[in-house]
Parts: C-alpha cells; structure tokens; sequence
C-alpha cells in the first residue's frame, strides 16, 4: 500500500482498514447506478489507489477458449488471451490468483467468481505485492464478478464482447434461458458445456439449489433450430413451474409432458433427465425420460452407469415414471449428457460411443481437481477427437456431492 512513514502499534491495523474502506467504498457507493460500460474505467481508477497499472478486465468467451478484454478508458484492451496456454487463463482454470514477476513489478491475475461461476479474469500489475494488496485485489475481484454479472442483465456489451464466432437465433435463445454454467456451494458443485456454442439449438439445462435439495434437469428437444429451440423453452419453463410449486419427480415429468403435448402435438418430443440431490445426505433421486444413463464417478473413474427403469420422452403420454435412486459418497461425480456427445462420428469414422466417453472421463479426472475444468477439458477433449465436427448438440453436466461435514465454513482472519 501507498505511503512509507513508520507506523506506531496498531496504526498499521487502523490505516488499512480505512485504505480499504476507501478502495472499496467507491464501488459499493456507486455500484447500483453506474452504467455497464463505465464500471471497467472505475475499477482502473481504483487500482491507481495501489499505484496498480495496466489493468485489464477479461470475459469469457461462450465457448471457453478465449478470455476477451474489456474495452475502456484506463483499461488495457489488447488481444484476447487463450484459456490455455496464459497466465489469465491459468488463474481462469485454476480459480485462484497467479503472481508473475516482471521487469519493475509483479503481474497479478485473479479470477472474477461469482457463486462458483467463472466469469473472467481481473489483470494489474503492480510494482510490489504484500499481503495488504493481495487481500484488496482479492475483495476487488469479488465485488466486480458480483457487479458483472448484475449488469449483464440490462446491457448488450458483455453479450456482444463475449461473441467470437457468429452466433444463430436459436443459440441466442437457449444461452438466455440457461442459469450460470457453474455452481459452487460447501457441498456440491455443478458446471455444464453446451456445444457447438455458437450453434446450439434444442440442448439445455437448468437447476435450482432450494435448502438442502440441488433440483437439475437436462432436455434434449427433436429436431434443430428455431422450433428446436422453441420446445426446448417450453420444456425448461415447465420444469421450472413444477418445480417452484414443490411437487415430485413424477408430478414434474407430468407437467412437462403436457406442455409439449398441448403445445407442439403428438409429433414432438423431448428427451429429458430430472433429479434431485439432497446435499445434507447424498441421497440422489432421477428420472429418466429417453436420455442415455448417467454415469457415476468414484475416485477419479467412472464407477458404474446409473442404469434404472425409463419412461417414454416429454410430449409422448408415458405413464408415471418410477423414480431411480442411489446413496452417494462424498466426492462422488455424476455425469449427465444427450446423446449428441456419443452419437458423433469420431475422426476415423466410427460412432463415438460411451466407452470412448468413459475412457475420456478416466482419462482426464485426474488431472484436475476443479469440476469447472474437468467439464470445459471434457468437452474440448471430445470435439478434438470428433474432429471438431457436431453435427448434433452436445451437451454434459458434471454433479459433486462434497458430503455435509463441510457445513462448517472457515471466518474470515
């Protein structure tokens, strides 16, 4: 922190503490009226405080390749940095700060999460790094991933700054009905991949974490474009009218099947998944509605396919579902997925098939910890071996269940 007088018992405590009310204060004072694209230059502003320079906000791209810099006075633009491959895009995978010195200083890259999900990437370099800074920066982060994800909500800068290929009205409208492609809570975490991002149509996801119940549904609607797309918006919103009136599993599939039906007639279908994770006992319920089964994963392998009875597709009158259930452990992975990321020739011609996909799996779990990166090495990891060729969608949603005994959450020092 600025300034170099020697400093009497406490003082140290006393300034900082008023330095970070400060730094902070202007962002939390102003926050709830400041205009999207002005909330980049006030962060640079911010950062001179530390006699931080060369700050640079990145955003994700939609299909978590690139980190895109924000545009803005007193923020450097530059060029997008790669996920793989950067020092913001290991800070991005690793979801924590990533000190590295320079010529004169220190660059500090911090991941900018909110609840889980990865929103970007803050940049600054500084000419030295305590812990004072390191905990500013920290905060800093916090605050500005909340206030982005606030703001997109009203603005179309982020929307269009996160575009890297052109992107079809049916994708438009499946990316603004999903939830955050990540969640993260003591006891579970989520995080979900659709593909061809810039292209996908009738794929989609959606849950809810309402107490101690995680409620997660995957849908698949026939065909591909707008009327795709079209059902699987009706499906979804279905899913979330049952489910906001707290009935079961049954009762849900129900719902959604008399959307479809009344809706689009008896020619149209959508294959769905609904479950339900009680997070304080490991107690998992599904049903499943046409989907491939979901795999479980144990110690970094896939254990066993979550095989249970079926019932027929939303839109086609099946009777009531009998509702599958298994006790997990903590650490446990449950990997839902559509039959587009199966169904897909591979580069030598042959269906790609789930004993690739579980070879796949094997192979990459180990290597990574966060299940954010495990989905995004997952997915890219399956395009490369399609050729980058998906004809259909292709969608996967990888569940943890961290058992209840992590309640307990750390204060703050």
């Amino acid at each position: 922190m600025t300034g170099g007088e020697r400093q009497g018992p406490g003082e140290g405590s006393a300034r900082s503490e008023r330095f970070g009310e400060e730094f902070l204060g202007v962002l939390l004072d102003q926050g709830h009226e400041l205009p999207p694209h002005e909330l980049g230059p006030l962060v640079a502003r911010q950062i001179g405080m530390l006699d931080g320079r060369e700050t640079s906000l990145f955003l994700q791209d939609y299909g978590q390749v690139w980190l895109v810099p924000l545009p803005g006075d007193g923020l450097v633009a530059g060029e997008p940095q790669p996920i793989d491959g950067s020092d913001a895009g290991r800070a991005f995978q690793e979801a924590r700060p990533v000190e590295v010195p320079q010529a004169g200083g220190v660059r500090v890259s911090l991941p900018l999460l909110d609840g889980g999900d990865q929103v970007g990437v803050l940049a600054v370099t500084l000419d030295r790094l305590h812990d004072d800074e390191r905990r500013l920066l920290r905060w800093l982060a916090s605050l500005v991933a909340d206030m982005l994800v606030t703001k997109h909500g009203y603005t179309d800068l982020f929307f269009r700054l996160r575009r890297r290929e052109p992107m079809s009205v049916a994708a438009e409208i499946q990316w603004s009905l999903l939830p955050p492609p990540a969640m993260s809570t003591p006891r579970g975490e989520l995080a979900g991949m659709l593909e061809p991002a810039y292209d996908v149509a009738g794929d989609s996801f959606d849950y809810a974490l309402n107490g101690d119940v995680l409620h997660v549904a995957m849908v698949d609607a026939m065909g591909h474009g707008l009327d795709a797309a079209t059902m699987a918006t009706v499906v979804i919103g279905a899913y979330r009218h049952a489910r906001r009136i707290s009935v079961g599993l049954s009762e849900i599939y129900a719902f959604m099947d008399r959307a479809v039906a009344e809706q689009f007639g008896p020619d149209h279908f959508v294959t769905a998944q609904m479950m339900r994770l009680n997070t304080a006992t490991g107690r998992l319920q599904w049903v499943n509605a046409g989907h491939p089964a979901p795999l479980l994963i144990r110690g970094h392998r896939v254990v066993r396919r979550l095989h249970g009875p079926t019932t027929l597709p939303v839109g086609f009158g099946g009777h009531d579902p009998r509702i599958s259930e298994v006790a997990l452990t903590p650490g446990d992975r449950i990997l839902c997925f559509t039959d587009g990321l199966i169904e897909e020739r591979d580069v030598g011609g042959e269906e790609f098939g789930e004993e690739q996909l579980i070879g796949w799996v094997n192979h990459l779990e180990p290597t990574a910890q966060q299940i954010r990166t495990v989905a995004r090495s997952l997915s890219h990891a399956l395009q490369r071996a399609r050729g980058g060729i998906t004809t259909d969608d292709a969608t996967l949603l990888l569940i943890e269940w961290r058992g209840s005994a992590t309640d307990d959450l750390a204060l703050p020092e």
